[in-house]
């Protein structure tokens, strides 16, 4: 891998209360490794924007004496795109798990790009405004803790329809110009928002590249979600969705992406890798160091 290149892996999300957390970290500790990413959204850390002091206290003890480091995975539906009434607590949900990540020295945090609403489309340039001042805002937090936010980039799901494309995203970041505030490159994203847009992936790839101290690996066809399947198996069978296939598995360019694009020297690459492939997670660790190893790095 590139000098200063590190890999690692998400872990299994767990019970709320962290009663299984300790063992969802423990069957780790034989991977090839140097981060777990730790989907803190899932776990009851964090309480109307505030740490609960004595859950933050234990999960830092369940994080100590591991043979890795630790990136961090905020709340998912942080989207300082949404209604302007939502976004101070959005920010101080965001700055307790910065604090968080300094507890157990996480040196990124992830968090997603906004969304909007169809129906909110007409307020887009507006948004993308409140959410430079709010990131901005955040990332002076994040610098006094020695933690970065990584913005990750999505694609159209659900309700939402006017994520940013991944050169969009890239421009954002450009224009708030703040050394904590960088990207998380969720190439599997990128490939589906592509798909629903119509536009280059590997062109935008290139632009949103320099900003992505954060890699997310993954794997799938760049296919969006059908209406519904009955079985989730069902989305494999067919190939459509955010299937988050070992990488290699599925259609993602990564020769391409690793000949064409440059990212910054210090980046961290986490596979995210859905659970019903753990068991393939070490062939999908081997892919992920390989490619790695080919990324063309600056900095």
């Amino acid at each position: 891998m590139p000098a200063q290149t590190a890999l690692g892996i998400a872990s299994r999300e767990g019970k709320p209360d962290l009663s299984d957390f300790a063992g969802t970290l423990d069957e780790m500790a034989d991977l090839p490794i140097g981060h777990v990413e730790i989907p803190a959204y899932c776990y009851d850390l964090v309480l109307a924007g505030k740490p609960i002091a004595g859950r933050v206290a234990e999960f830092e003890q369940l994080c100590r004496g591991r043979p890795f480091g630790y990136t961090v995975h905020g709340p998912l539906s942080i989207n300082f795109m949404g209604p302007a009434a939502h976004l101070p607590r959005f920010l101080d949900t965001t700055r307790a798990f910065v604090e968080i990540c300094a507890r157990i020295g996480a040196p990124h945090l992830v968090i997603h790009a906004g969304m909007m609403k169809p129906d909110e489309r007409h307020d887009a340039e507006n948004a993308a405004g409140r959410q430079r001042d709010f990131l901005h805002r955040a990332g002076d937090f994040a610098a006094g803790h020695k933690v970065t936010l990584c913005v990750e980039n999505l694609f159209d799901f659900g309700p939402y329809a006017a994520t940013p494309t991944i050169a969009r995203l890239a421009e954002e970041l450009s224009l708030i110009d703040h050394p904590h505030v960088r990207a998380t490159f969720d190439f599997s994203h990128g490939l589906i928002h592509a798909s629903q847009y119509g536009y280059d992936f590997l062109k935008e790839a290139k632009a949103l590249a320099p900003f992505a101290t954060h890699l997310h690996l993954h794997d799938s066809f760049g296919q969006p979600d059908l209406p519904w399947v009955y079985a989730s198996a069902e989305a494999n069978a067919f190939g459509f969705g955010d299937l988050h296939l070992p990488q290699g598995w599925g259609s993602v360019p990564w020769d391409a992406i690793a000949a064409e694009c440059e990212f910054p020297a210090d980046l961290i690459g986490i596979h995210e890798l859905n659970t019903r492939f753990w068991r393939d997670r070490h062939e999908a660790l081997d892919y992920a160091k390989g490619f790695l190893g080919k990324l063309k790095t600056k900095g």
